[in-house]
């Protein structure tokens, strides 16, 4: 008998696990945005597959955007609250925005420190 409990360091959404629409790739690469943009905002994320725990506030986690199954790398956040759902095998939460990386960095996150396949900017 026993259970299992994934630990993360990345917090990787997909648009409608709650990745925030505020961070658009487009706008970003036109002005790149900065970490201020998204101080005292709080997002939510649901349905996170597997019973997961976070590394908690002060400590980072990554911010990752799935699409399509491929890993756009955006800079820090810090999750503020973790719900374990038993019944559905699914985590959920909230978490603030605490660093944003420039298009140069955010590039060389998503090709780099990706598990082959899951490169964003591979052609």
């Amino acid at each position: 008998m026993g259970s299992y409990i994934e630990l993360n360091d990345t917090l990787q959404l997909t648009t409608e696990q709650g990745f925030p629409k505020e961070l658009d790739l487009t706008k970003h690469l036109n002005k790149p945005f900065i970490t201020s943009y998204f101080k005292d905002k709080v997002f939510s994320f649901k349905d996170k597959p597997k019973i997961r725990l976070y590394h908690p506030a002060p400590n980072r986690c990554f911010l990752v955007h799935n699409i399509d199954g491929k890993w756009l790398y955006w800079g820090h956040c810090q999750v503020v609250e973790q719900t374990i759902h038993a019944d559905t095998k699914t985590t959920s939460g909230k978490f603030i925005v605490t660093k944003i990386y420039t298009p140069k960095h955010q590039k060389s996150m998503s090709t780099y420190e990706v598990d082959k396949g899951k490169n964003f900017f591979n052609n």
